[in-house]
């Protein structure tokens, strides 16, 4: 069984393309899911922190600066990095918010995995996601504020609240559930990971239904849009652990941590205080950064040690 999700799991990118071909030919298949997201996406992070341990949290209570520092360089690198792209590439509004958006949510959970695929430093991993995850609900909507507030007028307290609801209260419920009950978490926490993965895809497909007579228009340059903001995260993540003097599996894990974001919460908050169009970056993200990041934990695990 659990060889099954763990291979359920891995082929995220097919389960979205599915899910996207279904959303552009059979739109009616999925409307009907958009009210239901914000909760789907809530359970997500509850089965999200039913799988963490106190354990996990240990190396941040030891030396939190080094949890702090990879968190800094996640919200310096990812927000400015969206904004210059969108400058650059002169993008309408409404990309343009959809990449800030990108840039200005925490680091993806999914990192966790794919540092222990690539071999790097996975309590390292554990460490910034959390407290990225747990600083959220400030920085998010302070960093689309900051970059996108002339183009739209953002409403911090009610994005700091969606995300208290939607990512925070969850996920305490499921860690402390875990530390509670469990033996009764134990026997269905091994779902989670698969649904995550299928929320991701069904999310993506309802962003392309929601989205279907407009995304001709406009795929090139979303494509080129998520491609550029992707690899200057890896790129950006793993030279600047490389100038903090961190180690090879250190530099890999900030790589992938700064290169992956929970573009699908990006994704909830663009239909919750947005609109649908603004959705359409942060749902290709969120599979785009899993296909390279796993393409480079494929590389860097049968290249132990290659840099120096």
């Amino acid at each position: 069984m659990t060889n099954i999700i763990h291979s359920f799991t891995r082929l995220l990118p097919v389960w979205t393309v599915l899910l996207g071909i279904v959303g552009y030919f059979y739109p009616q298949a999925l409307l009907p899911l958009k009210s239901h997201i914000e909760p789907l996406f809530m359970f997500t992070m509850l089965g999200i922190g039913a799988v963490l341990n106190y354990e996990d949290f240990i190396p941040v209570f030891k030396k939190p600066q080094t949890a702090l520092l990879g968190t800094f360089t996640q919200f310096l690198i990812m927000p400015l990095a969206g904004f210059m792209i969108a400058k650059a590439l002169h993008l309408s509004p409404v990309l343009t918010l959809g990449v800030i958006l990108v840039g200005s949510v925490p680091g993806a959970m999914a990192s966790n995995v794919i540092s222990y695929l690539a071999g790097a430093d996975v309590a390292y991993s554990i460490s910034v996601t959390s407290v990225s995850t747990f600083l959220a609900p400030l920085l998010t909507p302070l960093f689309t504020y900051i970059f996108a507030h002339t183009i739209v007028e953002i409403h911090f307290w009610p994005m700091f609240l969606s995300i208290i609801k939607m990512v925070i209260v969850p996920l305490l419920a499921g860690f402390f559930a875990k530390k509670y009950f469990r033996k009764a978490v134990d026997r269905v926490c091994v779902i989670f990971p698969a649904f995550s993965t299928l929320f991701i895809a069904v999310i993506c497909g309802l962003i392309v239904a929601l989205n279907r007579d407009s995304l001709l228009s406009v795929s090139a340059i979303i494509f080129l849009v998520v491609f550029i903001h992707n690899i200057l995260g890896l790129a950006g993540g793993y030279a600047a652990a490389a100038a903090y003097g961190f180690d090879i599996n250190r530099r890999r894990t900030l790589s992938i941590e700064v290169g992956m974001q929970n573009a699908g919460l990006g994704a909830v908050l663009a239909l919750k205080h947005f609109s649908a169009d603004v959705a359409i970056v942060p749902a290709l993200f969120a599979t785009w950064c899993v296909v390279t990041a796993s393409i480079l934990a494929e590389y860097w695990r049968r290249h132990k040690g290659g840099e120096k």
